[in-house]
């Protein structure tokens, strides 16, 4: 999988095909059906599938105080549509002056001119262009002038609702990752650096691998089943997400504290990846840490039992 970040000098592989653009957060399964006419599409015509989204999403350039946390970064959205079958992902370098490009520029530049589109395939819901002025029905006035072919695919419906973006973020922020999953093609996922922490669980027999610089949204307060990636390798996991009430600490501290199941080896310094499968209970405070060390064992033997039913 090869992630494009420049327009310029496209090679001959990435143009001539069907192109979907948006921003694709989360990778869910309504992103997936839009794939799936992409390469149906781009089979039609005998072009790659091409996928053009944001890197970083426009309402973070434009109002960065009113962004929402992403629920993937860029590589991890490129995985996952590559997964999909998408030949050629390009996440565009979104500033200022490209916001200011307004629908039929960006349909002229990027679409014709840069892309040498023949087919677009969009959601309903498409907008695109400065201050998102240009909707679906203009796109399917430009596509027809410029004599392209256009493909508007209807959302998907789970549990009698749109499968979105803003659904999964809701999900995940209360903490219903299982239920989020459903939404996504794969299950939600973090990343961040192991760093040095307090060392308590290293005494209590549970050491952990502390977590900071995660950018992407975080679930809510809880003790969560997990499968972690370290590497090319995946272990279950425990992951206790807030502070640990027994020794006292902030109810508003934010820590991310995975138990990886069956590993050894020095973490410091080094990137790891969470999935979360389930949560497991609220985070309590015990009456001494003999109590916690009891509850934290039926949490890794809940977590084991979790993974194992996914599969993973």
């Amino acid at each position: 999988m090869k992630l494009i970040r420049d327009l310029d000098n496209l090679p001959p592989e990435v143009r001539g095909g069907a192109v979907s653009i948006g921003n694709f957060d989360g990778v869910h399964k309504g992103h997936a059906r839009i794939v799936q006419r992409l390469l149906a599409r781009a089979r039609e015509v005998g072009g790659p599938a091409v996928v053009f989204t944001f890197d970083p999403h426009p309402i973070r350039v434009l109002r960065p105080h009113h962004a929402p946390p992403p629920l993937t970064w860029t590589r991890r959205k490129a995985e996952l549509l590559a997964e999909l079958g998408v030949d050629q992902i390009i996440a565009y370098p979104t500033n200022e002056a490209f916001l200011r490009l307004d629908a039929r520029q960006f349909f002229d530049r990027i679409v014709c001119h840069r892309l040498r589109a023949r087919v677009l395939v969009e959601g309903s819901n498409f907008f695109f262009g400065r201050d998102r002025l240009g909707n679906v029905d203009r796109l399917r006035e430009f596509c027809a002038q410029a004599g392209l072919t256009l493909e508007v695919v209807e959302p998907v419906h789970i549990g009698g609702q749109v499968v979105s973006s803003s659904r999964v973020r809701a999900l995940v922020a209360a903490g219903r990752v299982d239920q989020a999953a459903a939404l996504l093609t794969r299950p939600y996922r973090i990343r961040g650096t192991v760093i040095r922490g307090a060392g308590r669980g290293m005494r209590l027999g549970y050491p952990t691998a502390n977590m900071n610089y995660v950018e992407t949204l975080l679930p809510a307060q809880g003790i969560y089943a997990a499968r972690a990636v370290v590497g090319t390798g995946g272990w279950p996991a425990a992951v206790s997400l807030g502070p640990n009430p027994t020794f006292a600490e902030d109810p508003g501290l934010t820590k991310v504290e995975v138990h990886i199941i069956d590993y050894s080896g020095d973490l410091y310094g080094r990137e790891i990846e969470v999935d979360f499968l389930a949560r497991l209970r609220d985070i309590v405070r015990f009456d001494s840490p003999a109590q916690l060390v009891a509850q934290m064992e039926l949490d890794v033997q809940a977590a084991r039992r979790v993974v194992a039913q996914h599969g993973a």
